[in-house]
C-alpha cells in the first residue's frame, strides 16, 4: 500500500494539515488562515469562511501569515494572526484577523490596510454553503435595507446571482437547528458556484456590477465581519460532540439506475500533434472512440495544422471531431468557408464539427455586456453549408458557466458540448475532490435546458487549458497547488487517476455521447513529455483510468450506492469481458469497504476490502 507522496500527488510538497478547532458541538478546521468544513453536532453547516484577496486576473493571493496564536478550551477557541499580500508595483496589503468560536456562535473579523493603496478584483469574505442536502431547501434572506424574504437555495443551477444586497441568510441544518450567517462591512451577494463545478453556494463581498479591478485607498482600513449563529431548540441530550469525520467501513450496495457507458475522447492540440503521431502505438492501445482536434484560426492554425490532424486521424480507428474557435472578424460564411477549403487541401475529413465564437471563451460577468459577435444561428447555418453531411455541434469551448449564461440556440445543432475545470476558485486537494459533487447538478441542469439533445463533456482536466475569467492561465513552475494553473502536479499522480474515474461515475446519469478527460501528450496528456517530473514517454496513472473507460464504451452500467460518497464511489459495468465492480477511494487515507452485497467471480476474493489511498480497484463479479 503506497504512501509515496509523488506517486499519489505528483509532487513531494505536502499540504499543511488543518488545525481542528472545537467549541462544544461547533467544530471547524483552520487551514491557511481560513475556516473549512464548519460542522455543528457532526453536520456540515458551512463549507468555508475565507478572507480572500484576488488579483486583476481573479487569481487568489497566497498571503504570508505571521504572529499566529491559537487558544482553545472545551467551550471556546480564539485565533489571531496578521497576513500580508504582495501586489503589483511593490504594494502590500496587511490584514489583521481575529476568529472567536463558542458552542453556538462563530465570529470571523478582519481589517485590511495598504500604506500606498492596493489593486484588487475582490478583497473580503467569501462564505460557502454546501450543496448536498442544501440545494432546493428553504432559506431566509435578510437584505441590506432590512427586508426579510423567505426563499430557497436554487436546485437547478442559477446562471446569475440568486440573492443580492445581502446582510444575512438562514437555513435549517437539521430539524430544530438553524444556522444564521450574518455579514457586515460591505454589500454581499451570492452566486451559484456549481456553475464552475464548485460544490458550494458562495456569498461574497462587493457586487460584481461594480467596476473591477479597483483600488483600496492608501491608509484607509477596510473592516469586515462574518458571524455564524446557531439556534438549537432540541431537547438537551447528553452526548459527546461528533468530530464530523467518517473513517468507518464504507458500504456499497446495488442501486436501481442503469444506462450505457459513454464513448471516451482525447483532445489533440496543434502543439501536441507531432508528439501524438509519434505515440500512435500508445493511442491504439488506449483505443479511444473519439479524437477531438482543436483549431483556432486566430492563433495561426491553418493548412499545416490540419495536415497533421489528418495524419493522426488516419492512424486512429475511431471517430474524430474538429473543435473550431471561430474568430468572427469577418462574416461567418467566409470564415467557415475558408476553414472548409483548408480542410480539403489537407484531406482532413472529421466526422463532426464543434464550433463556437472565440469571444465566447471569455466569461461575461453579471452586469457586463456580452462581446459583439454574429448571431449563433448564422454561424451554425454557415457550418451546415460548408460541411454538408457532417454533424454540427455547439455550446462552449469553455465551461458550463458560459453555457448557462449564454444559452445557445440548439435547433440547428446535432449535439451540445462544454468543459469543466476543478481549480477555478481553489486548488487544495479537498476542494478539487469536492467539485465532483457538483457534476450531477451540472448535467441535470444541461438536460433541463437542452432536453434530449445529444450531450458531450470535455476536455475536462485538472490543469486549466484556458482562463475565461482573466487574461491568462497561471504558470506553475514550482509545481504547487494553485488555482487556474496550466500545469498541475496531481496530473502526474494517482490523484488524477482517481479523480477521472470518479468524474466518470458522477456523470453516468447524464447519458453522455462522449466524455473527454485528457490528451495523449502534453501537459494534459496520458504520457509525459520532455521536462516533466516523470520519465519522458512514461505513462501517468491517469492512463489506466482512460484506457479502462475506453474499453467500457457501450457497455451497460448499474448504479452502486455508497454509504459515504465523499470518500468512495463505485459502479458495476457489464461488457464483453464480464461483470465488474469498479471502486475508487477519493481520500488520502486507506478506507475499509464492505462489498458484501456483491458476489465476486472468484471464491477466493473477499468482499471486505481495504482500499489504498486514491486507489482504483476492479473486482470481477459472478454473472
Amino acid at each position: 500500500m503506497t504512501t509515496d507522496l509523488f506517486q499519489l500527488y505528483g509532487t513531494h510538497i505536502v499540504e499543511t494539515p488543518p488545525v481542528r478547532l472545537r467549541a462544544g458541538k461547533l467544530v471547524a478546521d483552520l487551514a491557511n488562515g481560513n475556516l473549512r468544513t464548519i460542522r455543528y453536532d457532526g453536520t456540515e453547516v458551512l463549507r468555508a469562511i475565507s478572507y480572500l484577496v484576488r488579483d486583476r486576473d481573479w487569481g487568489t493571493y497566497s498571503p504570508q501569515i505571521a504572529d499566529l496564536t491559537i487558544d482553545q478550551n472545551e467551550d471556546r477557541f480564539e485565533v489571531t494572526y496578521r497576513a500580508s499580500c504582495s501586489g503589483p508595483d511593490d504594494t502590500t496589503l496587511i490584514i489583521d484577523v481575529r476568529i472567536v468560536g463558542s458552542p453556538d456562535r462563530l465570529d470571523f473579523e478582519a481589517e485590511a490596510v495598504a500604506k500606498t493603496g492596493f489593486e484588487t478584483n475582490r478583497c473580503g469574505f467569501c462564505v460557502l454553503h454546501p450543496i448536498v442536502g442544501v440545494a432546493g431547501s428553504p432559506a431566509t434572506v435578510e437584505h441590506i435595507e432590512g427586508a426579510v424574504v423567505a426563499t430557497r437555495f436554487p436546485d437547478l443551477i442559477e446562471p446569475w446571482q440568486p440573492f443580492k444586497d445581502m446582510r444575512a441568510i438562514t437555513h435549517d441544518v437539521m430539524p430544530d437547528v438553524k444556522a444564521e450567517c450574518r455579514m457586515e462591512g460591505d454589500i454581499f451577494e451570492m452566486e451559484d458556484q456549481r456553475n464552475w463545478s464548485d460544490a458550494s453556494y458562495k456569498t461574497y463581498v462587493r457586487p460584481l456590477a461594480l467596476a473591477w479591478p479597483y483600488q483600496i485607498p492608501a491608509n484607509q482600513p477596510v473592516r469586515q465581519k462574518t458571524s455564524l449563529i446557531i439556534t438549537d431548540t432540541r431537547r438537551p441530550v447528553r452526548q459527546h460532540p461528533s468530530s464530523g469525520g467518517s473513517g468507518g467501513v464504507i458500504k456499497l450496495e446495488p442501486g436501481t439506475r442503469t444506462g450505457t457507458m459513454p464513448a471516451i475522447g482525447l483532445i489533440i492540440a496543434p502543439e501536441d500533434a507531432d508528439a501524438t503521431l509519434s505515440a500512435k502505438s500508445v493511442l491504439s492501445e488506449i483505443a479511444p472512440q473519439e479524437l477531438l482536434f482543436h483549431l483556432d484560426p486566430g492563433a495561426g492554425h491553418g493548412v499545416e495544422v490540419l495536415k497533421r490532424f489528418a495524419a493522426i486521424a488516419a492512424a486512429h480507428h475511431g471517430r474524430s471531431t474538429l473543435e473550431i474557435a471561430l474568430a468572427c472578424k469577418q462574416s461567418p460564411s467566409s470564415e467557415v468557408g475558408e476553414i472548409a477549403r483548408q480542410m480539403q487541401l489537407a484531406k482532413f475529413e472529421p466526422d463532426a464539427i464543434m464550433i463556437s465564437p472565440t469571444v465566447d471563451q471569455q466569461s461575461t460577468p453579471p452586469g457586463s455586456k456580452w462581446p459583439d459577435c454574429p448571431p449563433l444561428e448564422e454561424i451554425y447555418a454557415a457550418a451546415h453549408v460548408s460541411f454538408p453531411g457532417i454533424r454540427i455541434g455547439g455550446g462552449m469551448l469553455s465551461y458550463f458557466t458560459e453555457l448557462n449564461r449564454k444559452r445557445v440556440p440548439n435547433r440547428q445543432l446535432d449535439f451540445i458540448s462544454h468543459c469543466t475545470n476543478p481549480i477555478v476558485h481553489a486548488a487544495d486537494d479537498l476542494s478539487v475532490m469536492q467539485t465532483l459533487e457538483a457534476l450531477p447538478f451540472i448535467t441535470r441542469s444541461v438536460r433541463a435546458i437542452y432536453d434530449g439533445k445529444p450531450y458531450r463533456i470535455g476536455p475536462s482536466t485538472i490543469p486549466m487549458r484556458q482562463n475565461p475569467y482573466g487574461s491568462r492561465t497561471m504558470d506553475n513552475p514550482s509545481g504547487g497547488r494553485i488555482p487556474m494553473a496550466n500545469r498541475d502536479p496531481r496530473h502526474n499522480g494517482r490523484f488524477a487517476e482517481a479523480f477521472a474515474l470518479a468524474y466518470a461515475i458522477r456523470v453516468l446519469d447524464a447519458d453522455l455521447e462522449c466524455l473527454t478527460l485528457s490528451a495523449l501528450t502534453g501537459p494534459f496528456g496520458l504520457i509525459a513529455g520532455p521536462a516533466e517530473p516523470i520519465e519522458e514517454g512514461g505513462r501517468r496513472p491517469l492512463f489506466n483510468t482512460v484506457r479502462a473507460l475506453s474499453a467500457l464504451a457501450g457497455a451497460s452500467w448499474q448504479e452502486c450506492v455508497s454509504s459515504s460518497p465523499s470518500e468512495a464511489l463505485a459502479f458495476v459495468a457489464r461488457g464483453a469481458t464480464g461483470t465488474k465492480l469498479y471502486i475508487v477511494n477519493l481520500t488520502s487515507e486507506a478506507r475499509a469497504v464492505d462489498c458484501g452485497a456483491y458476489k465476486p467471480a472468484s471464491n477466493d476474493a473477499g468482499t471486505n476490502l481495504l482500499l489504498a489511498p486514491l486507489a482504483c480497484l476492479v473486482l470481477p463479479l459472478a454473472d
